[in-house]
């Protein structure tokens, strides 16, 4: 006669339950509920090593808040405006705008003096960035933060949070260098422009590689840069390179190829285009006087 089944894990529980997937008998105690009877702890802790983090479509981590993080650069640059408001907006752009700096020469009075003035040709490269969250007023500030406001949701959830994030600093950062690299040393530039361009890239370059409509990103890009180009107080240096950028770090990763390699691919081609953007820097920086 054949004695009854016991559960595997407490040999002296008689059991007539097993486990949907290993069909092991289990007691009670062993018992988890699944969608359809049981399962044993085992089969359970496998199956959960075996769920995939939900990923976006350029593998990305799928968060629930897909606007968060461009909610946060928002309220950064607000910030950063009424802290000038209080500070004196002319002392921080001095010291935070992006100014090339070194030798500059003066003609006053009849009277050519040289005078070195700080930038980031003197060393100071956190201008690149800083520069990047400040404005020359409410209109400048308003218009830019309306753009980040439209395009920055739908990359945020195409690309996911730290792609995203990487996209804007590192337009903002082509967007500066391009400014530094054809500037005169006494130039001083402020706004969060190239980064947005570089999201007007990235827009296009994702809706290309989604299949999307991309004929009104194109129109607005063209009446952008009509208006950089028409008017003599906009650094389109800066609009051009955040724009070049922007569009090469969606490019990679868009077409970075599927699989696990996926991520190492794109980090690698973001820092490749970081590289090209110190070298720039620092070439210019040398043939700066200081």
């Amino acid at each position: 006669m054949q004695s009854p089944p016991v559960c595997y894990r407490h040999p002296g529980r008689e059991t007539y339950v097993r486990c949907n997937r290993c069909e092991r008998p289990i007691c009670p105690d062993c018992m988890v509920a699944a969608s359809v009877g049981f399962q044993c702890p085992e089969c359970v802790a496998a199956g959960g090593k075996d769920v995939r983090q939900a990923r976006t479509v350029f593998g990305g981590r799928l968060t629930g808040d897909t606007s968060r993080l461009s909610i946060a650069i928002i309220a950064l640059n607000v910030l950063v405006y009424l802290a000038g408001l209080l500070l004196g907006e002319r002392e921080l752009q001095e010291q935070y705008g992006n100014r090339t700096g070194g030798l500059v020469r003066f003609v006053e009075g009849g009277r050519t003096f040289d005078v070195v003035l700080g930038g980031v040709a003197t060393g100071e490269y956190y201008r690149l960035f800083t520069a990047a969250f400040l404005h020359a007023g409410p209109l400048h500030l308003a218009l830019n933060m309306f753009a980040l406001a439209q395009l920055g949701p739908v990359l945020e959830s195409a690309l996911g949070r730290t792609r995203f994030l990487a996209l804007y600093l590192l337009a903002a950062l082509g967007g500066s260098a391009l400014s530094f690299l054809v500037s005169d040393p006494g130039t001083l530039g402020v706004g969060a422009s190239g980064a947005i361009f570089g999201l007007f890239g990235a827009y296009y370059i994702v809706m290309r590689r989604l299949g999307g409509e991309t004929k009104s990103i194109l129109v607005l890009l063209a009446i952008n840069l009509v208006i950089t180009f028409s008017i003599p107080i906009i650094d389109w240096r800066a609009h051009v390179g955040g724009l070049v950028t922007g569009a090469l770090v969606a490019a990679a990763f868009a077409y970075a190829p599927k699989g696990p390699r996926r991520g190492r691919v794109q980090a690698g081609a973001c820092a490749a285009i970081a590289l090209v953007l110190v070298v720039l820097i620092t070439v210019r920086k040398l043939t700066v006087g200081s």
